[in-house]
């Protein structure tokens, strides 16, 4: 009986050759951008306890209630999950090590998160995101200042069509009087609510606001806005953050409708959404989260942050024909005979040595066949060596990627020759001459 292959679970994929590359740049432009703001990287184990989840996130939401891999360890018996974001852990790991005794943070993380969701485009059971933390800093500048730096970041990947929507959820002084008035609207529409809506009447009135369902989107749109029921400190940290967008050149639509699928949100919430991908609009969410600290069992600090979906922002880095250039080897090392075998490890390591990447030919082949594989790899240059270079310690350069004769130096010279920007071997004495 022939033995069935394993394949990875359905909605965790793996990352191919082909593709690293767009990611490998990715992420060298996010360390980039992130030093360039002075935010410094910080790393979470990839499972928690449960309850650091169930405490933060909310009980009554659709990560905690449907969507999370949790399990016991059969060990111990403890509650595990893998983790479904990272804001949570970075907390929890602030709160542990005591990061903010030394004052306010500004830190980032990357990594793959886990939630059971149906898969498609753009939308995985295993994704990646980048986060960003901002912990003691009351703003509104800080927020300012995190939507600023995405702003930045699509110039640095090249993306476009991509437009910012902001809101505020308020303090929780005002959202208290706003669930009442919404749940008293509600009610009143007991009959056209879903199931979702009417389960979550009562317990996280808010999340219905942001129901897919388009049943339920004339219900949505006549009920309160929680906007109108601001305090007057909300009210003025909103304006203050839209005077810094404005004077920053930040272009942003104002949606009063905009909440956040975690119940650890005050105040500032902001999206951005591209209509290039079809239904998985937003590529990047986050806000204020005011109370999460203290939540998870700190001193009362203030907090902001966000989150960005790289499987998405790569999507629209294709779609937006953002310029990557694919990384090529310099050079590829082509010998035959057992003289050159000795002189092309040699070659190799030199070239290696000196800063450039060199793939050194393993196994059989004469050398037309290795000049394919020369071509195939995308190296610049193809390095030859064969009986008469190996006599006369030499090696010849072909070059594979532009109008040039093939030449023949000695080792000393070859690195230097590669390296060299102009790369006009043509001002050089052909090998045939």
């Amino acid at each position: 009986m022939p033995t069935r292959g394993i394949q990875a679970i359905r909605g965790m994929n793996d990352i191919l050759p082909e593709q690293i590359y767009l990611w490998e740049f990715f992420e060298q432009v996010v360390r980039d951008w992130m030093a360039a703001y002075g935010y410094h990287n910080i790393r979470m184990p990839i499972v928690e306890q449960t309850d650091l989840f169930v405490r933060s996130i909310g009980a009554v939401t659709d990560i905690v209630e449907k969507e999370m891999y949790t399990f016991l360890d059969h060990l111990n018996g403890d509650s595990l999950t893998l983790r479904p974001e990272g804001t949570a852990s970075c907390v929890r790991a602030v709160l542990e090590h005591n990061l903010l005794y030394a004052g306010p943070q500004r830190l980032y993380y990357s990594g793959p998160m886990f939630r059971h969701e149906r898969p498609q485009k753009g939308r995985y059971r295993q994704f990646h995101q980048v986060g960003v933390e901002a912990l003691g800093y009351v703003g509104p500048d800080i927020d300012a200042e995190l939507i600023i730096m995405c702003a930045e970041l699509w110039k640095r990947l090249g993306i476009s069509g991509v437009r910012l929507e902001i809101g505020t959820l308020g303090s929780t002084e005002s959202r208290v009087v706003h669930r009442a008035r919404l749940i008293g609207y509600l009610e009143r529409h007991l009959g056209r609510l879903d199931d979702d809506a009417s389960r979550r009447l009562h317990s996280n009135p808010l999340r219905i606001l942001d129901s897919k369902n388009a049943e339920m989107k004339e219900i949505i749109e006549g009920a309160p806005r929680l906007m109108d029921d601001l305090d007057e400190d909300s009210l003025a940290h909103f304006e203050k953050l839209q005077h810094i967008l404005r004077g920053q050149g930040i272009d942003f639509e104002i949606n009063p409708r905009l909440v956040r699928g975690l119940d650890y949100y005050n105040r500032t919430v902001f999206e951005w959404i591209t209509d290039r991908l079809g239904a998985q609009g937003t590529i990047c969410a986050g806000g204020r989260y005011d109370g999460l600290v203290e939540q998870i069992g700190g001193k009362a600090a203030p907090a902001c942050g966000f989150a960005l979906g790289v499987e998405r922002v790569l999507a629209l880095m294709v779609e937006s024909a953002s310029k990557v250039k694919r990384p090529v080897p310099d050079a590829y090392v082509i010998h035959q005979g057992d003289a050159a075998h000795g002189l092309a490890w040699k070659t190799a390591r030199h070239l290696r040595d000196n800063g450039l990447k060199a793939i050194l030919h393993c196994g059989e082949g004469s050398f037309k066949a290795q000049m394919r594989k020369a071509d195939t790899s995308g190296a610049r240059f193809a390095i030859i060596i064969g009986d008469d270079e190996a006599r006369a310690g030499e090696i010849s350069i072909k070059p594979l990627r532009e109008a040039a004769e093939q030449v023949r130096v000695g080792l000393a010279e070859a690195a230097d020759l590669l390296k060299s920007t102009s790369m006009n071997l043509n001002e050089l004495e052909p090998e045939n001459s």
